[in-house]
């Protein structure tokens, strides 16, 4: 709410300007105006009368408890005839709720489903699913309790990437982290990379396909199949991907993950919701050249910014903000820190010439096949944590997750807390950087970039009549992206309206000149403005978030905008992160005749508000086709600023007010209100 505050002060600077008739220079302006995926072709790899073990950690959690997700998938199980061969081994707990009349809420169960039948095999003692000895005592319950030739170990819950962890156990409010599953399994099988106990490690849950799941899972399994960004409600296709393994019990890890990729898709676009979905097969074979490959793109970056840490943060913060990245990442739905590898390295090439194309082609080898939603096109299939928040509680957690590499952990240490480990320095001219990376925080820390030299900055007008700021180099390393920021003030009605930020500026990033592109339209919802929030933009399209109340229950609606079409794509409402860092796995597809409240932040004039609230503004419902398009906001006064972004979102500073005024189809500006 920090910004909001300052927001707040300007506009009231602005509305005090507005009612005294400031008079400027007034400038006319004119008038208001697929699914993809990685090819490979698999052989079998096996014997038809292999035997099979898959065992699936069910944590039910708020999933089971409010929408039966997981019930459902049991449900997708069952239809499947499993041949002698192969088997399920099940263990249910961590929801308050099951929503069925076979798995009890108040134990731990286990379940074989084999060629007889779905058998309850045990009723436990309640036990706490996002703890590590439970986990750890099932995985060692099957090694000693079934033979089989190959072993698959499925996770299911919500997922919340690197930092994070997975499997949120509802009653207890915990959750496993990176460490606890490799301890878990470690207590039960001795990793070996030429021969690992499992054929097929899976994640039917959100963000989990990322570098530091890989490397906590070297030595325990050859494959890992798991999304990078938030997983649809409906999860894996099991009937799809099980009726395939009993069919042919010959296939190996390899085509296994790609017929839970393949599936999967298709149940995604079955209901709808594939625009934004993937899932990627991760060979750990390729993992010792995956590692050196990042961990030196790492380290060349730390080195990189030692020598001009703001230079190389700015620069480096514009290729994340530009990369693809999975979750949300804004101040309103919350961050998951989570940026794909290859977008990442791409958006880098210049600064990191020696390790990013080499990082590019390590991801490719090892991630062997992928799928992916229209909105996710340019995913290598594997991710990798960023700081886009600059949340120390989350990079500590990320200290602490012995699979994260070294040169990563101490790069994003120097970025948050401004300082380099006095051990490190004389270590950064070696091939490798060996040496304990920090866990906790330094006692006191330092600011790298000082964004707040760019609050209030001068706002001039071009020979066109358009606004726009014009920033030195060194005024440019402490920034990675520009955002605009627009509120809309009616003095009759006593009202100001803060309508959010957009990307919608033209930018020219060589010369340092960020131009206004107001043309009297913002987005809106069947004719109703919104609030929105930008999350990420690239060259083909924008994505962002708005929210909204959807038949009364608070949430975001996620939305496309793709720059060849001109045109807005509404993909889903989804709630953001819980307070455990976990994201909502339900994409709720808009209906005929839901209701939709629009939620803004706002404000009185003449009240003695101290910051903007949040605030409902129109209840409607909707057809057939609801639509999002820019239109004519109308006659009335406007606000508007620049926003200059730190390379952590914590961070940011507001330039000087513009006043564009909109009367009879004309839009005059006003910059003197500085």
């Amino acid at each position: 709410m920090q910004k909001f505050r300052r927001f707040f002060m300007l506009t009231i600077f602005l509305i005090a300007a507005l009612m005294a008739t400031a008079c400027g220079d007034d400038t006319p302006k004119g008038e208001v105006q697929t699914k993809s995926a990685k090819s490979a072709s698999f052989e079998d790899t096996y014997n038809a009368q292999d035997t099979w073990l898959i065992q699936w950690y069910l944590c039910g959690t708020d999933l089971e408890t409010e929408g039966g997700a997981a019930s459902a998938d049991i449900q997708e199980l069952l239809e499947v005839k499993l041949p002698a061969n192969v088997k399920f081994l099940i263990q249910t707990g961590g929801t308050n709720q099951w929503q069925n009349n076979v798995v009890s809420s108040s134990a731990v169960e286990r379940f074989i489903y084999t060629s007889d039948g779905l058998e309850r095999i045990a009723t436990l003692q309640d036990a706490d699913m996002g703890d590590v000895n439970t986990l750890a005592d099932f995985v060692r319950f099957g090694k000693e309790n079934y033979t089989a030739d190959h072993r698959v170990f499925v996770f299911w819950d919500h997922g919340g990437g690197s930092a994070v962890g997975i499997c949120l156990d509802e009653r207890t409010g915990n959750m496993l982290s990176l460490n606890d599953l490799r301890t878990a399994f470690t207590a039960a099988y001795e990793p070996n990379a030429d021969n690992p106990p499992f054929e097929l490690i899976g994640f039917d849950a959100c963000l989990m396909a990322t570098y530091d799941t890989v490397n906590t899972l070297d030595g325990l399994t050859r494959y890992v199949t798991a999304s990078e960004e938030v997983e649809p409600g409906i999860g894996w296709n099991y009937t799809g991907w099980v009726g395939a393994l009993a069919e042919n019990p010959a296939m190996g890890g390899a085509k296994l993950g790609q017929t839970i990729c393949n599936t999967y898709m298709e149940a995604c676009e079955s209901y709808w919701v594939e625009d934004t979905a993937t899932l990627s097969v991760i060979d750990l074979a390729q993992l010792p050249y995956l590692r050196n490959a990042y961990e030196s793109f790492g380290l060349e970056a730390l080195r990189a910014a030692h020598k001009s840490p703001r230079n190389f943060f700015a620069n480096f913060g514009r290729g994340a903000a530009q990369a693809e990245n999975y979750g949300g990442n804004t101040r309103r739905t919350g961050y998951t820190n989570m940026v794909d590898i290859v977008d990442l390295a791409k958006g880098n090439k210049d600064i990191l010439p020696n390790t990013a194309d080499k990082l590019i082609s390590a991801v490719d080898d090892a991630v062997i096949y992928k799928v992916n939603g229209a909105y996710r096109n340019r995913g290598g299939g594997l991710s990798s944590f960023y700081s886009y928040s600059g949340d120390e509680q989350t990079l500590v957690a990320y200290l602490n997750q012995d699979a994260a590499p070294i040169p990563q952990k101490i790069l994003y240490y120097y970025l948050i807390y401004g300082e380099i480990p006095s051990d490190v320095v004389p270590l950064l001219d070696g091939d490798t950087l060996v040496t304990p990376a920090p866990t906790t925080p330094p006692p006191q820390r330092q600011e790298i970039f000082q964004i707040s030299q760019l609050e209030d900055f001068t706002v001039q007008l071009d020979k066109d009549g358009n606004a726009f700021v014009q920033l030195n180099k060194e005024q440019m390393d402490l920034l990675s992206s520009v955002h605009c920021q627009l509120v809309y003030m009616d003095i009759e009605s006593d009202i100001i309206l803060y309508l959010g930020s957009d990307a919608d500026i033209n930018a020219d990033w060589e010369k340092g000149i960020f131009t206004d592109n107001f043309r009297g339209v913002w987005p809106m919802l069947d004719g109703h403005p919104v609030y929105v929030e930008i999350t990420e933009e690239n060259d083909g399209y924008n994505l962002y978030s708005i929210p909204i109340k959807l038949n009364g229950v608070e949430c975001n609606l996620q939305v496309a905008y793709v720059y060849a079409e001109e045109k807005y794509y509404i993909l889903g409402a989804r709630k953001g992160l819980d307070n455990h860092g976990m994201s909502s796995r339900e994409l709720i597809k808009l209906h005929a005749g839901d209701e939709i409240t629009t939620l803004h932040y706002g404000m009185t004039i003449s009240g003695e508000d101290e910051d903007f609230t949040q605030v409902e503004v129109d209840t409607f419902t909707i057809g057939d086709n609801p639509q999002i398009k820019d239109e004519a906001l109308g006659d009335g006064n406007y606000g508007y600023c620049f926003e200059f972004m730190s390379p952590t979102a914590e961070e940011s500073a507001l330039s000087n007010f513009i006043l564009f005024t909109v009367a009879n189809g004309q839009i005059t500006t006003d910059v003197s209100v500085q």
